[in-house]
């Protein structure tokens, strides 16, 4: 019986640590920052993005410091700065070798006036911030760190940047297009994807805890071969949502 149970114990752990989260109930300082009526333009995406499960996933919550790395048009600064709310704070921040990619949504950002928002282009390449950050979270950007020859030393470095951000218990939440299983980061150029188990084992090798998986972004149907780009998938790509801490 002792054997029945611990394996009984084993399994319902694990089904805990990786499903549990997919039925966390979002907070109402989620459900209220999503419902802003300032965000009518962007809240036709979320049912797409899941962005409630993901973000209830994440744990955000009011008085946060949350980097949201590579923002593109800030759709999820745009949220968190509802959730943090006037004692957190967001920042909403692109590297300098990505500065062009800033050009037209970081006039866009810094135009709404978010008081608990700093958005700019750092004059670095690896990310930093002036205060201890609770949560880093990247989405569709993991993938591009080891290109143009940069490899895994790139996501070694980048990693250890987040770290030494995090506050001590912190969350680092990378949100990335999944390539098949044993690709590695074979991808990551030419389908803009990346294996999700080498994601896991270069953040873990930075010193973080792996937490979990939610899987609401997952898609069986996407068989990893496209581009995220080709229009057969795009939109409909296989994603994993991971979840790190800073012990």
């Amino acid at each position: 019986m002792k054997q029945i149970w611990t394996g009984a114990a084993l399994i319902m752990a694990v089904v805990a640590g990786t499903g549990a989260a997919d039925a966390q109930k979002a907070s109402s300082a989620i459900t209220k920052a999503l419902a802003d009526p300032a965000r009518t333009d962007q809240q036709g995406d979320d049912a797409r993005r899941k962005a409630a499960d993901v973000l209830a996933f994440s744990g955000v919550k009011p008085g946060n410091v949350v980097v949201d790395y590579l923002p593109g048009a800030g759709y999820w600064t745009r949220i968190f700065t509802g959730i943090v709310g006037p004692k957190g704070h967001v920042y909403a921040i692109w590297p300098a070798a990505g500065a062009k990619y800033a050009e037209t949504s970081l006039p866009a950002l810094q135009a709404r006036g978010l008081g608990n928002v700093t958005a700019e282009v750092q004059p670095t390449n690896l990310p930093t911030s002036p205060r201890p950050v609770d949560v880093f979270w990247t989405a569709q950007n993991y993938h591009d760190i080891p290109n143009k020859g940069a490899g895994e030393p790139a996501l070694r470095a980048f990693d250890a940047a987040v770290f030494r951000m995090l506050r001590r218990g912190g969350t680092y939440i990378v949100i990335d297009h999944a390539d098949a299983s044993g690709s590695g980061m074979g991808g990551t150029e030419t389908r803009h994807r990346i294996d999700p188990a080498a994601v896991k084992a270069q953040v873990q090798a930075a010193g973080f805890k792996f937490v979990g998986e939610s899987t609401v972004l997952r898609n069986p149907a996407d068989d990893h071969s496209k581009a995220v780009f080709d229009p057969a998938i795009r939109g409909q790509t296989d994603q994993f949502v991971y979840k790190f801490r800073k012990p």
